[in-house]
């Protein structure tokens, strides 16, 4: 069991890819099946966010689900490592999180639906992963390690408390706080309320109407992701679409950002963050100033879509 200690180093604490990276791995695919399930339940909403994950006190969450008229949710229990299954009418099932093969994780969760009386079919391939092996049939051996997975669950915790007080001072069009379990990233998306050029997509295994849906608006994107590829390292990241001329170039802080020419983002090591002496500092003040250069050489009325910060309402 997880120590349920809140000191700064138990809320943000160290999360190395290269010992996380095969629990990381194995949760993307169950997350990718638990988050095909929700999409499945309901209508499409604009840019993806009726597919989206949400972190909760105890790990992560599809949020209420229906079906016909009953309705049920799978949460992940990063506490006691189990996946839940309840439903509106006082039943549930409990599987273990433990090592195993997504084919098998899989034909647990649809087992254990199919008592609950909740029949959902899922494309069952993977979307923006190389490897697309069909769910169903992928018997390689996963890792599952209690402590990297609660680890990643207390990141994402935070990460939601602080980028909610930055989506906060902004009162134009703005995405949830909420978990893409396509790139696994956690993300916070600011609208200037024009239309965007068309997207070229290209994104791997994702069709391009989703990509071209999703950004069919001007944007400034925030958010967490894990790392792999040309970011070694778990990371917090923000960029705009379409980029601005001089976007790249611009001057943002803390001095750790750095632009990454090949994801065309700005990138600030997780570690910087955790190992400030204000770890909510540090990401505000990255996301404020990322989000001011896209703002300000994109032309974006923000006079009209601030407001700064946000009253308490514990204060009304």
């Amino acid at each position: 069991m997880v120590s349920r200690t809140t000191s700064r180093a138990h809320a943000w604490p160290a999360l190395p890819l290269d010992a996380w990276q095969p629990t990381y791995e194995t949760l993307h695919r169950w997350m990718q099946i638990v988050g095909k399930v929700r999409m499945a339940c309901g209508p499409w909403v604009n840019h993806s966010w009726g597919v989206t994950l949400y972190p909760t006190v105890s790990g992560v969450t599809t949020s209420v689900m229906f079906h016909g008229n009953r309705a049920f949710q799978i949460d992940f229990d990063f506490l006691e490592h189990q996946l839940v299954v309840s439903t509106t009418d006082d039943r549930s099932a409990v599987l273990a999180l433990e090592p195993q093969s997504v084919a098998r994780f899989y034909k647990r969760l649809m087992q254990a639906m199919i008592a609950l009386d909740f029949r959902v079919e899922i494309y069952k391939k993977p979307n923006e992963l190389a490897d697309t092996t069909a769910f169903d049939e992928d018997e390689t051996p996963r890792a599952y390690d209690p402590e990297y997975a609660a680890r990643f669950w207390r990141v994402l915790l935070q990460s939601q408390r602080v980028m909610s007080e930055f989506r906060a001072e902004f009162i134009g069009k703005c995405s949830p706080v909420h978990l893409f379990w396509g790139a696994l990233d956690l993300a916070v998306t600011r609208f200037s309320g024009r239309t965007a050029p068309r997207h070229p997509g290209g994104i791997l295994n994702l069709p391009d109407w989703v990509v071209q849906e999703a950004y069919s608006h001007e944007v400034c994107s925030c958010g967490f992701w894990s790392g792999g590829g040309p970011v070694p390292h778990a990371a917090f990241y923000a960029y705009a679409y379409p980029e601005p001329e001089g976007f790249a170039a611009a001057t943002v802080q803390p001095r750790e950002a750095y632009y990454s020419d090949e994801l065309k983002e700005f990138v600030l090591p997780y570690d910087a963050v955790r190992n400030s002496k204000s770890p909510d500092e540090t990401l505000l003040r990255f996301m404020r100033s990322t989000y001011a250069a896209a703002a300000d050489l994109g032309g974006w009325d923000r006079q009209a879509l601030e407001r700064g910060e946000s009253p308490r309402a514990g204060r009304a």
